[in-house]
């Protein structure tokens, strides 16, 4: 075993930006310090030196550090699913803010981490003792989609059906960074040490996915375009169908056109919403929007979005305004723009210990709901959203605009903070 770390910087070239520096770490640096979080590993795992049947040995992941450090990739042993868990070989992971809130600090997670978290892939091997619906469910060779809650299936909440409130999911993953047994599946090459889970840690050539958050892609769909329904879709999803029951004829507002915001407008245009009011700030996305559903659009940049939608909507506000930004200046426009008794519902993330601001009395006079929604549920969501996109019915092609390498995960990371991409990237890992 080699008694360095081996480390390439994939944006070494990006050296302009801070962000994507080419500053290497040390290792003293990088592992003089126990991660944040106490959790407990079994060492044969860290030592395994093969996977099962013909796998590799090794893999490649790209792995963040610390807040505004380059992502490097790392060699790790190959990942070892156990009990109801499978192992993925990676076909594409799509590139979202949720991670780049993660890479630059503002949302707390324990690292070092392995990031990506909406995936395509093939199953190449079940944990030990999986059962056998599981295994006759997803059999060694299906294409799979992973959505990025990732259900236990057997607390209050799954138990309910609310996958999406689950309460193993943000126990261990988000809270801790590993799966449901309080330990990670990721360990490096060199080192032995451990890596955290960001989800399944999808930015990697293999990832180890609890088999509640997988659904079966049939053969006619692609690997590459098909990764965002794990995330920008099946995030809008949750926001249409459980948060706002958008109804046919319904009015709705999307403030934020980027990745999930437009996965927004194309469901609400799939459940039958009339007008569709798409907010933005880029006239580029806001021409994007057309495509994708929206029959009005604002720049609120050049106009007051809450007077605009007042006047689309006759003075009454829409039924359903939707927030994908999380900013509080937009939260506040969202509660402003809906009707009486219309539903503000929440998507997009923030930094840590942001605070969103609303009239409390119009709030209890006129009936406002204001809803927080943070994805779909795996169990029920997921294969309905591959049949609306088999079906062409939310239109894939149109929502994927960018396509990255594995070793321009860091370019696409920054064209995605410089607001470079329109709709969603994807990085293909072939």
């Amino acid at each position: 075993m080699a008694s360095t770390i081996v480390r390439r910087n994939i944006t070494s070239n990006l050296k302009k930006f801070p962000f994507f520096s080419s500053s290497r770490f040390s290792n003293n640096h990088l592992f003089n310090d126990e991660p944040s979080t106490t959790v407990s590993f079994h060492s044969q795992t860290a030592a395994a030196a093969g996977g099962g049947g013909g796998l590799p040995s090794y893999m490649r992941g790209a792995v963040y550090w610390e807040p505004n450090k380059p992502l490097t990739i790392e060699e790790f042993h190959i990942p070892r699913p156990k009990a109801g868990e499978l192992l993925i070989k990676t076909k594409a992971c799509g590139v979202c803010h949720s991670d780049l809130h993660v890479m630059k600090g503002e949302i707390p997670f324990t690292s070092p981490c392995v990031v990506g978290h909406e995936i395509t892939g093939e199953v190449v091997e079940h944990g030990q003792n999986t059962d056998s619906k599981t295994i006759e469910r997803l059999p060694v060779g299906s294409r799979v989609v992973g959505a990025f809650i990732m259900p236990c299936g057997n607390c209050s909440y799954c138990s309910k059906g609310h996958d999406d409130l689950c309460e193993a999911f943000f126990a261990y993953n988000r809270a801790k960074g590993t799966l449901y047994d309080g330990e990670t599946r990721l360990f490096l090459r060199s080192s032995g040490k451990p890596v955290f889970m960001y989800s399944m840690g999808g930015l990697a050539e293999y990832c180890v996915v609890p088999a509640n958050a997988l659904a079966v892609l049939p053969s006619s769909m692609p690997y590459t375009e098909s990764a965002i329904l794990g995330c920008a879709v099946f995030t809008a999803y949750g926001a249409m169908a459980h948060a706002a029951e958008v109804r046919p004829g319904d009015s709705v507002a999307v403030i934020g056109t980027g990745g999930v915001g437009s996965s927004c407008l194309q469901i609400a245009r799939a459940f039958g919403a009339s007008d569709i009011i798409a907010v933005d700030v880029q006239d580029n996305k806001l021409e994007k929007a057309k495509t994708l559903g929206a029959t009005h659009t604002i720049n609120s940049a050049k106009e007051d979005p809450i007077e605009k939608i007042l006047e689309i909507t006759g003075g009454k506000g829409v039924d359903v305004a939707v927030e994908a930004l999380g900013l509080p200046q937009t939260f506040a426009q969202c509660t402003q723009s809906v009707k009486d008794g219309g539903k503000a519902v929440m998507i997009g993330l923030a930094k840590a210990g942001s605070l969103g601001e609303v009239d409390i009395n119009r709030l209890v006079r006129r009936k406002i709901k204001v809803i927080g929604s943070y994805g779909g549920r795996a169990r029920q969501d997921l294969p309905k959203l591959i049949r609306l996109a088999d079906t062409g019915i939310f239109d894939l092609g149109h929502a994927v605009t960018r396509k990255y390498t594995f070793e321009e995960s860091g370019k696409a990371f920054q064209d995605l903070n410089e607001g470079k991409i329109v709709g969603r990237a994807v990085i293909e890992i072939v």
